[in-house]
């Protein structure tokens, strides 16, 4: 069956973003591990954690997947604030294992004003000191970002320049984030931009190394750098373009999470359904 979900809030206590997703009907769900605008983080308690992990298990959710937190970048100038990151994400990957999750999705970050390339190898170089400082069982992703200034990984040859530039095997793969691909320039809305975006990751990453799939319509038009999720099939890339790229052979296995507007309590069902739709036809 394939693995389809959301992001779910972790308001009240980490274990309801479960019961979130499987009110839902969810097969696999997304959450931010702490409040995700904060440096300081509170100490997750074991109780919490084991009662996660015997959720999880009796309502058979799977992949778990924690968003890093947003303010983490590996890429800046400013030496506080990539030690910040660097012990921010050793944190993340802390309490991925702490309740058993499968993997930690982060988005590396920006050059800010600086150049992209400096700014990539910055990145490698703080990823490559956190992968030297632990051995966890979590794996990490590598998001692809929208292409918006300062972005260093908005192409696919940019992700595989951090992910093969990393020591060791902390980078576990890539999610690839629809819009965000969109955005930067991949015209997924017809067969022909998403053959070259499949080639593309043939040659560069593998298609192996694809862990999960951000599905999101795009508010804005192909290659405007625009990172705004819209709904399934309301948005520039539409309805068959994305059924097309989740039904297409070398990405029809890969669990789907959706990271859609969530405006009213109906948002999450609706966009549900329409890519439960997609996946029928």
């Amino acid at each position: 069956m394939r693995r389809l979900g959301v992001h779910t809030s972790i308001a009240g206590g980490i274990r309801l973003s479960l019961e979130r997703a499987s009110d839902l009907g969810c097969s696999t769900v997304q959450i931010f591990s702490h409040n995700p605008r904060g440096w300081a983080i509170k100490a997750a308690s074991d109780y919490e954690a084991t009662l996660f992990k015997s959720i999880r298990a009796k309502f058979d959710i799977s992949p778990v997947y924690i968003h890093a937190s947003y303010l983490i970048n590996l890429a800046s100038r400013d030496d506080s604030l990539s030690r910040k990151s660097i012990e921010l994400l050793i944190t993340e990957m802390e309490r991925a294992d702490a309740i058993g999750a499968d993997y930690v999705i982060l988005h590396t970050g920006s050059a800010s004003g600086d150049d992209e390339k400096q700014a990539r190898r910055r990145a490698i170089e703080g990823l490559s000191e956190v992968s030297a400082m632990g051995n966890w069982s979590a794996g990490l992703l590598i998001e692809n970002t929208a292409g918006e200034r300062g972005d260093i990984s908005s192409r696919i040859h940019d992700l595989a320049e951090i992910t093969a530039g990393v020591t060791g095997n902390f980078i576990s793969g890539v999610c690839i984030d629809t819009c965000h691909a969109f955005a930067a320039g991949y015209d997924i809305s017809n067969n022909k931009g998403i053959s070259e975006i499949i080639k593309e990751i043939r040659e560069h990453i593998g298609i192996e190394k694809i862990k999960l799939i951000h599905l999101n319509d795009s508010k804005g038009s192909v290659g405007s750098g625009i990172d705004r999720h819209e709904h399934i099939g309301m948005g520039k890339i539409g309805f068959d373009g994305l059924r097309r790229l989740i039904n297409h052979p070398s990405f029809s296995d890969i669990p789907l999470i959706l990271e859609t507007p969530k405006k009213k309590e109906s948002d999450d069902p609706e966009n549900l359904e329409r890519v439960k739709r997609m996946i029928r036809q």
